[in-house]
């Protein structure tokens, strides 16, 4: 079995926070408590913490000619996967950071890409790789 990831991360509220994940994403409900849930991404383990003070420190960085969000956090995808969330996404009517586009076309590491934000403002990436075994090439 190859291992999971947790993280935990800071929300506004949980109200929003379970209707983004749960049912824009389609992510699994795990654990809850008042002020913190914890969600199922494809098998990764999130813990959505609300926290009264929000701001976090933010920056953002270039990469291919987008401006992409730091920090963020997300899942490499299947090609196919990856294309049926993005589709999902636009009919759920999100508003994308970085619209569903390809990365490094031609390249090694070609990937599809699309950055978005949840209900908290914490950003996240869904990628796919035409070759998967380029997601660490050089």
């Amino acid at each position: 079995m190859r291992p999971r990831f947790h993280l935990a991360f800071p929300v506004r509220d949980l109200d929003s926070t379970r209707a983004f994940y749960v049912d824009v994403l389609g992510c699994g409900v795990g654990r809850s408590a008042p002020r913190w849930l914890d969600l199922d991404l494809a098998g990764h383990q999130l813990s959505a913490h609300v926290v009264d003070d929000h701001d976090a420190v933010a920056g953002r960085n270039a990469v291919d000619g987008d401006d992409v969000p730091v920090p963020h956090f997300g899942l490499i995808l299947p090609w196919d996967a990856w294309q049926a969330l993005a589709d999902r996404l636009t009919a759920h009517g999100a508003r994308f950071e970085i619209a569903p586009r390809v990365r490094f076309a031609g390249q090694v590491g070609e990937q599809a890409t699309m950055f978005l934000r949840d209900p908290s403002g914490n950003c996240l990436e869904f990628k796919a790789f035409r070759d998967d075994t380029q997601v660490f090439a050089t």
